[in-house]
């Protein structure tokens, strides 16, 4: 305890600074979501307090993020959707969700996954944040012009007819499902298609409508219509939030510029008595957990999105240690990774409980942290009860804050998450992959195929498919390299190692060496077979030098035992020097040592091979005299 508070000073003041900071991220973030801004406040209260008291990473501040806040609005959008555009009915589904991504951020610290995260090919974490960019700066286009889509009038009748569809075809899989339905006597049917409303077709034009206009290319749709309706004033706010925030910075960077512009753009709006649209209305009192995420779970409604919680479960631990990394580097000092997944998995599901956004580690939030004299995890924590005092005390307040002040902040947000670092490096990179006539570098190609499938299509599946891109042109980069410097040669064709200069003239001619400069695995298999076709018939002995050989996989493993049979046939010998101890215990395993390779023709040096084939040979030509 003496330890907790032992730069509490400095902690209070660092605390106290990123939760100003926290402040209109949480709101933007929450609205940005499709939750509202409370819940983006209710995110960054509990997970800036949980993840600080229970992480691994003294300076961390935790909260709502632009990366986390992306793939959460596609799972907000997704479930409403299947629940009648209404946000209270898939409040219990989306909060499972969120508290399921924190589970699973627990359970990853706990079997040590932290330590392997740093694997993730940059390439794949930079089209990922270039495209959380471009999503939000495009989607942030239509709050900042004032357009709706569901309030244009207009538009929405364009989906009524399939509306009421809908509407016809949920009316039948209710009556399925509760065995109504029967073939000789459609009354019921008919008397609940009845009961269909103008408003409800109207609702269900309205969801209908709004999902369409969604994501990048929906909001590329509406654009047309969106600059026909522009409200000029909620431009207007827009874009003096977005000037003061790059403006502010040009003065000074003590005071967050993004809290100056929330404060002076809406209190202008506000003492000016501007007809504006005010953000929605923040709950006062202290948050309440949400219960129905466990009265109201089932199983089969959850399946479908598993796999989405596992990405924001992996997301987050990426974000929160990459900041972790920061923060060490900032102050000399050393994260726990593991510790640190536990500690965010913990604040996300509390969050979720309470129906906040999930979250992870912040850099700006942290960096200010660090500067304004944070050193352990109290600073976080003070953040989280900063927040909650804004919430307890100045929630009507902040209820008043116009749309599209949060909007300009989330555009500079976007902005500011490009990875323009990424993006500079491109004409630089080296061009090793054919791509028709042209050659291109293959961590661009990845780069721009997770850019364009995030903004696109789906940011959970494009993180998937960019490993997959990944992984594959890294193990053919390996199998390439490993069969440009493996190669079969006579002693006679090819200059030796340094022990190799000494070795008998008269031998040279019979005895073929190969060396493995690489790992055999199955990306170098197919190269290794055709190596070793190339050695002739007529050799008598096969010295395999495996000193670099690293590694061995099962295809490997299996490749080089057909290769050992096929020499057998041919009444090659073949033998092993300075074999490594993973390929060993792998050969062991299966019994390729010692039933094609006696132990006796394994050697340690180059020197004891060459001793053992002189000896061979002294044998063989005393037994022909």
């Amino acid at each position: 305890m003496k330890n907790f508070f032992s730069n509490f000073k400095g902690d209070l003041f660092g605390g106290i600074t990123a939760g100003i900071v926290a402040l209109p991220l949480a709101l933007a973030f929450g609205v940005s979501s499709g939750m509202g801004p409370s819940a983006g406040l209710y995110g960054a209260i509990f997970i800036s307090f949980f993840a600080a008291l229970f992480g691994g990473t003294n300076t961390q501040i935790s909260g709502p993020t632009a990366p986390m806040t992306a793939v959460s609005m596609v799972v907000v959008a997704s479930i409403v959707a299947i629940n009648d555009g209404d946000l209270e009915k898939a409040l219990p589904a989306i909060l499972l969700v969120f508290l399921l991504a924190g589970l699973l951020q627990i359970i990853l610290g706990l079997i040590g996954v932290g330590k392997y995260i740093r694997y993730i090919p940059y390439p794949v974490v930079s089209g990922f944040m270039t495209a959380i960019g471009v999503i939000i700066l495009i989607t942030q286009i239509l709050p900042s012009v004032g357009y709706y889509p569901k309030e244009d009038s207009d538009y929405v009748n364009q989906f009524r007819p399939r509306a009421e569809e809908v509407i016809l075809k949920n009316i039948l899989e209710e009556e399925s499902e509760e065995g109504i339905l029967v073939l000789e006597d459609f009354r019921e049917t008919i008397d609940r298609a009845a009961e269909v409303s103008e408003e409800n077709i109207l609702k269900e034009a309205q969801t209908l409508a709004n999902k369409d206009a969604s994501g990048v290319i929906g909001t590329f749709k509406v654009i047309p219509r969106a600059v026909q309706h522009i409200d000029w004033l909620e431009l207007a706010l827009a874009l003096a939030t977005i000037i003061i925030i790059y403006g502010f910075k040009r003065i000074t960077t003590a005071i967050p510029s993004a809290l100056v512009a929330l404060l002076a753009v809406s209190g202008a709006a506000y003492g000016f008595g501007l007809d504006y649209r005010p953000i929605q209305q923040i709950p006062s009192g202290f948050p309440v957990p949400n219960l129905d995420i466990f009265t109201e779970f089932e199983l089969t409604s959850l399946t479908p999105y598993i796999f989405t919680a596992f990405t924001l479960a992996l997301l987050g631990a990426i974000d929160s240690l990459l900041t972790s990394v920061v923060a060490d580097n900032m102050t000399k000092t050393q994260h726990k990774p593991n510790k640190e997944l536990m500690g965010q998995g913990i604040g996300n599901s509390i969050a979720a409980i309470f129906g906040g956004l999930p979250g992870a580690g912040a850099t700006i939030r942290t960096v200010v942290n660090i500067n304004a004299g944070g050193k352990t995890r109290l600073s976080g924590m003070v953040a989280g009860i900063l927040l909650l005092i804004v919430l307890l005390v100045l929630g009507p307040i902040a209820s008043k804050i116009p749309a599209a002040v949060l909007a300009g902040i989330l555009v500079t947000v976007g902005i500011g998450v490009i990875d323009y670092k990424g993006l500079k490096a491109i004409p630089h990179l080296p061009r090793d992959t054919k791509f028709g006539p042209f050659k291109i570098s293959s961590e661009v190609v990845i780069m721009f195929v997770v850019l364009v499938l995030s903004s696109t299509w789906n940011l959970v599946y494009a993180v998937g498919i960019g490993l997959v891109i990944a992984s594959l042109m890294f193990m053919k980069k390996m199998g390439d390299l490993t069969a440009e410097r493996s190669d079969v040669k006579t002693l006679e064709e090819e200059k030796g190692w340094a022990d190799e200069v000494n070795f008998p003239e008269d031998l040279k001619k019979e005895v073929f060496i190969k060396h493995l400069k690489g790992p055999l695995f199955f990306g170098v298999t197919s190269e290794f077979q055709q190596l070793a076709k190339q050695i002739p018939k007529t050799a008598s002995t096969v010295v395999i030098r495996m000193d670099r050989m690293q590694y061995l996989d099962q295809s490997g493993l299996y490749t080089l035992e057909d290769v050992l049979i096929d020499l057998k046939k041919a009444g090659v010998k073949v033998l092993f020097v300075h074999v490594l101890q993973q390929p060993k215990y792998m050969m062991e395993r299966v019994e390729l040592i010692p039933s094609l390779i006696p132990e006796d023709q394994i050697f340690e040096t180059f020197e004891e091979c060459t001793s053992y084939i002189k000896k061979q040979h002294k044998g063989i030509a005393k037994g022909e005299q």
